[in-house]
């Protein structure tokens, strides 16, 4: 396995609930890296590019209105087979479906405010990424626990 990155944003109503924090050190105490984060207020035009695969769908306006309704937190994660390890450290989309241990299945409750959201796939990972961060907002360092979390 090579290393890969994604795209890990916390969702208004985690900022809201005080859980950036515990959701950031879940990640870290699994030793995934963190290489970009900021805190930013979502203007509609970005909110309905990161969405706009869902254009049309019932779902659409009322997921933007609820991404600029509040601060949100951007991430850039990185790390061997990072995409599906912090999806399935995310849990099931319906906060109701996912397995207590998760995010979603420790701290949500219903599928409109599910706290967290991940790439689903590599060229997602991309193109969110890119959308959310300059390349010289991402920094490259290497973490001195490195070599114990991977062979």
């Amino acid at each position: 396995m090579s290393k890969e990155r994604t795209f890990v944003m916390i969702k208004p109503d985690a900022v809201q609930r005080g859980l950036t924090g515990e959701i950031i050190s879940r990640f870290e105490k699994k030793g995934i890296k963190l290489v970009a984060m900021k805190m930013i207020s979502v203007d509609t035009k970005l909110a309905e590019k990161h969405y706009g695969i869902h254009r049309g769908k019932s779902f659409f306006e009322p997921t933007v209105k609820y991404i600029i309704s509040s601060p949100v937190v951007a991430m850039v994660l990185e790390g061997e087979n990072v995409i599906n390890m912090v999806r399935g450290m995310m849990g099931e989309t319906d906060p109701q479906k996912a397995a207590l241990g998760t995010i979603r299945g420790d701290f949500g409750q219903f599928i409109g405010r599910n706290i967290v959201h991940g790439s689903d796939g590599p060229d997602t990972a991309k193109f969110e990424i890119n959308l959310w961060f300059k390349t010289e907002e991402i920094s490259k360092y290497k973490k001195i626990d490195e070599g114990w979390l991977q062979e």
